[in-house]
């Protein structure tokens, strides 16, 4: 059974030490390929869907977290606060805030919103160890993060535009979520103590929900402290789930910032802020997938795309020419010199590598390259030119 902890470090995606701390993994070479990739792909789609992409600090003062309610409902989950020059400061457990704060630096009128507002960024969570494990939970978390700012009347459209790009997110990555989930308030001093505000976020996500046909399961005490939200569940092979990707209507924050738009009759308007994720964390993320694929990523994904097989070291000078010119086409390639086994062992070490280019005699002289794909099986020899944009077209995501 694939277990993304050992097929981690196997695949030399990702490890751990104790000196930098549990549930704070560092990414290897071949694990920030595959992430780079992501974050690429997710980039792509959010700016091909009108979000601008920003930056903020990875911490805050405690006020910052005071005004958004996080201190108050969520700091038993947070890292302590510091002080520095006479002041508190806090690893953010969010970016929201931060988001808001952006919202507020500048007057809005309703004819730029939506405003979509889009970020990878970190936060940071005060797990116990007991509870920390490979990259499904951490304390270190790099988010997919944004959100909208936009009109009420608009905001179940907003919600509704957010669940297509999740899926077509998932979709491309071969994500199968096992429900869709409508996280509801719970009891205690945990949730924002204001019915009527749940009631009114309740309602935009029932009706973008109805709107898509879409059949979900509702549970109380899985919300947000100051919000309900809509979670998609995945699982693992041993059926354990969690959350990856979500959508959130907040009524709360928007009004603890003050935030504000000029409406069409020339008067100050409270937006809405969606809060959503169309992926979820990049470690969750990563952890699901290594355990989908068992190593054999899509070739869009993989952490090398191509390796060049040289059949002797006659061939190598041949080979390092290909080499770099699969890197010049953006491809993720590398190449498994004759001093590392017979080609039969080259081959066999590179299984999991979607495409293999074997350089012997016939092909050095020719300018060309013998192409054996891992999901297409083997081809003949063909020129480089034809090798390379063949490869090319499936190692790139498609939108």
């Amino acid at each position: 059974m694939n277990d993304h902890r050992r097929l981690g470090r196997e695949l030399d995606l990702f490890d751990t030490h104790p000196m930098i701390g549990s549930g704070l993994p560092f990414w290897l070479p071949a694990g920030a390929a595959m992430r780079g990739a992501i974050e690429d792909y997710v980039r792509e789609l959010e700016r091909r869907n009108g979000y601008q992409h920003v930056n903020s600090p990875v911490l805050g003062k405690q006020e910052l977290y005071e005004r958004s309610g996080h201190w108050a409902h969520y700091s038993d989950d947070m890292f302590p606060a510091m002080e520095v020059g006479g002041e508190r400061f806090v690893l953010r457990p969010s970016l929201c805030p931060h988001h808001a704060l952006m919202f507020a630096s500048r007057p809005h009128s309703y004819r730029e919103l939506p405003l979509r507002l889009a970020e990878l960024g970190g936060m940071y969570r005060g797990e116990l160890s007991g509870v920390l494990g490979g990259l499904s939970r951490v304390r270190a978390i790099q988010l997919n993060d944004g959100h909208v700012f936009c009109p009420p009347d608009r905001a179940a459209d907003e919600v509704g535009a957010v669940l297509d790009l999740i899926e077509a997110a998932h979709d491309r990555l071969g994500v199968v979520p096992v429900r869709y989930r409508l996280s509801l308030r719970g009891e205690g001093a945990k949730y924002v103590d204001d019915p009527a505000m749940w009631a009114g976020a309740e309602s935009v996500l029932r009706e973008a929900l109805r709107a898509r046909g879409r059949a979900y399961d509702e549970e109380r005490g899985e919300g947000s402290f100051y919000g309900p939200k809509i979670d998609i569940q995945i699982a693992d092979p041993q059926g354990r789930e969690s959350t990856l990707s979500t959508v959130q209507v907040d009524l709360f924050q928007p009004g603890r910032f003050e935030l504000a738009f000029v409406g069409s009759d020339q008067r100050e308007h409270r937006p809405v802020m969606v809060h959503r994720s169309l992926v979820g964390s990049l470690e969750r993320l990563v952890a699901h997938l290594v355990e989908l694929y068992g190593g054999a990523f899509p070739s869009w994904l993989a952490p090398v795309q191509a390796v060049v097989l040289p059949l002797t070291d006659a061939e190598a000078p041949a080979a390092e020419r290909l080499l770099r010119r699969c890197v010049a086409a953006g491809l993720r390639a590398s190449m498994a010199a004759p001093h590392q086994g017979t080609l039969g062992a080259r081959i066999r070490a590179n299984r999991l590598v979607p495409f293999q280019l074997v350089v012997g005699p016939s092909e050095a002289a020719n300018g060309e390259a013998a192409l054996r794909s891992r999901d297409e099986g083997r081809q003949e020899a063909r020129p480089i030119a034809q090798v390379l944009a063949w490869m090319a077209a499936r190692a790139s995501p498609s939108f």
